[in-house]
């Protein structure tokens, strides 16, 4: 349509308007020159019967007028500024200043960006939004946790009695988007076996990522480790964490010993956070010696399942006072510690490396508070020979399926115990630290031999209790 107008405009109309533009205006200098826009091969005048040709442009091509540059020095008579024509979408088109019978002096019109600036504008726009879409999904992440939070009475804080159990509903009070739908990766397998205490079901190995946001939320141990010192509690933690549906506190929390009065408020604060179907454990071997600990870890939760490593009480004897001697060499000899009269020898059951030993006696105060069955006791020594084996039990015992097999662990000659394969969180093979699998020093034959009399009857009433021959004698 634009075409079939612009061809009404007669050529000779143009060449009369065209040669009255080049004469000089009244009034003005010789010299003076309107400046033109090219449009297509023509040239036209802002003035006469041009004005209507660019009024249809305006009209059928919605043109554009863009300020040009001001005029050349050679154009200062009565030009001002000039224009561009500018279509939608294309490059602006300026109106030249004739110089004479010369060619046209260039006008200076806007350029568009150059095109790595407008690459480089493009790439931060795309970084801005993806980062704007990134904490949006974490925000529309962070309402859906679940995170109860446990609010401990008064008195229960303050180490008072009174059953405190994980989770119930005296204890957590839920926020109103923890009732949302739990994501996929968090909902339990309807096939898989049963959790431990408190886990209610099974659950998908949980994501490291989905820890690190701050999913989860921190419990109180539905299982412990209670004892035994140089027993090889260590090595059956650090076993454990190899599995995805357990979570461990780092450090030995020492609460039912030491800590109690800190609440059970500063106690959960320790251990990790946890999805659904995982379980939170802790260990502290001191718990199996200490008197006031059972009716404490039962005052929290009478449904916590407890683990028990144990050794041959002589062997656990010797190696503790090996540990000791790593950090006091100037503590006497093995010997004189055992007996309180080497002549009549009377052991002194006072010396703590003795006492822990004595496995039947502290047993006796834990039975007052937990049932046998709640209660596993490990091999230290089937630790060493058949890690998987006892690994097994354990996962068994706490209702977990039994990922941690053969293919976990091999046998370090030199430290003389298994390592594993893989540790947590680390694909290089992972044994425990120089602290474990020390040398121990030469006992006299005849105290190791008077030990193992002195614990012969406590072993026999402990196999019987447990119902276990651990063949320690």
């Amino acid at each position: 349509m634009v075409v079939l107008k612009l061809k009404q405009v007669s050529s000779a109309q143009v060449a009369t308007e065209r040669s009255q533009r080049l004469q000089p205006e009244e009034g003005g200098e010789a010299g003076s020159r309107e400046r033109l826009c090219p449009v297509g091969s023509q040239r036209f005048s802002p003035a006469g019967g041009a004005q209507r040709v660019v009024g249809l442009w305006r009209a059928a091509a919605s043109v554009v007028q863009t300020p040009c540059a001001p005029p050349l020095a050679a154009d200062s008579g009565g030009g001002g500024h000039g224009t561009c024509l500018a279509w939608p979408g294309g490059r602006a088109v300026p109106r030249a200043s004739m110089a004479g019978n010369g060619p046209p002096a260039p006008a200076a019109c806007p350029e568009p960006l150059p095109r790595s600036v407008f690459k480089k504008f493009l790439l931060m726009l795309m970084s801005l939004l993806m980062s704007l879409y990134v904490f949006y999904c974490l925000a529309e992440r962070c309402p859906s946790l679940p995170g109860p939070l446990l609010a401990a009475a008064p008195e229960q804080a303050a180490g008072g009695g009174g059953p405190l159990e994980p989770g119930s509903p005296s204890l957590a009070s839920w926020p109103p988007a923890a009732r949302r739908k739990r994501p996929k990766q968090q909902r339990r397998r309807p096939d898989a076996p049963g959790r431990g205490a408190g886990s209610g079901g099974g659950g998908e190995p949980p994501g490291t990522l989905a820890l690190l946001l701050g999913e989860g939320s921190k419990r109180l141990p539905q299982a412990i480790i209670v004892g035994v010192k140089k027993g090889g509690t260590r090595a059956l933690l650090e076993f454990l964490r190899v599995h995805p549906d357990v979570r461990a506190a780092g450090a030995e929390p020492h609460f039912f010993d030491r800590g109690y009065e800190r609440g059970f408020a500063w106690y959960r604060d320790l251990m990790p956070r946890t999805l659904d179907g995982q379980i939170t454990m802790e260990k502290t071997p001191s718990y199996f010696v200490t008197k006031e600990a059972p009716a404490r870890i039962s005052a929290m939760s009478k449904g916590t399942k407890l683990i028990v490593v144990v050794r041959d009480p002589v062997t656990r004897a010797i190696s503790d006072y090996t540990q000791t001697l790593s950090k006091k060499p100037d503590i006497p000899t093995f010997e004189s510690l055992t007996f309180k009269n080497r002549t009549t020898g009377l052991i002194d059951t006072s010396w703590s490396a003795i006492q822990i030993g004595i496995y039947a006696k502290h047993l006796e105060n834990w039975l007052l508070y937990f049932p046998i069955g709640q209660i596993l006791f490990v091999s230290g020594e089937r630790l060493i020979s058949d890690p998987a084996g006892e690994l097994g039990r354990v996962q068994d015992f706490l209702g977990l399926k039994r990922i941690i097999t053969d293919k976990h662990f091999y046998f370090n000659k030199t430290k003389g115990f298994p390592c594993l394969k893989k540790a947590e969180g680390s694909s290089k093979p992972h044994c425990l630290g120089k602290t474990k699998g020390r040398t121990h020093p030469n006992i006299d034959r005849e105290v190791v031999q008077r030990l193992r009399e002195f614990y012969r009857p406590f072993n026999m009433k402990f196999y019987q209790m447990t119902g276990h021959d651990f063949g320690w004698d």
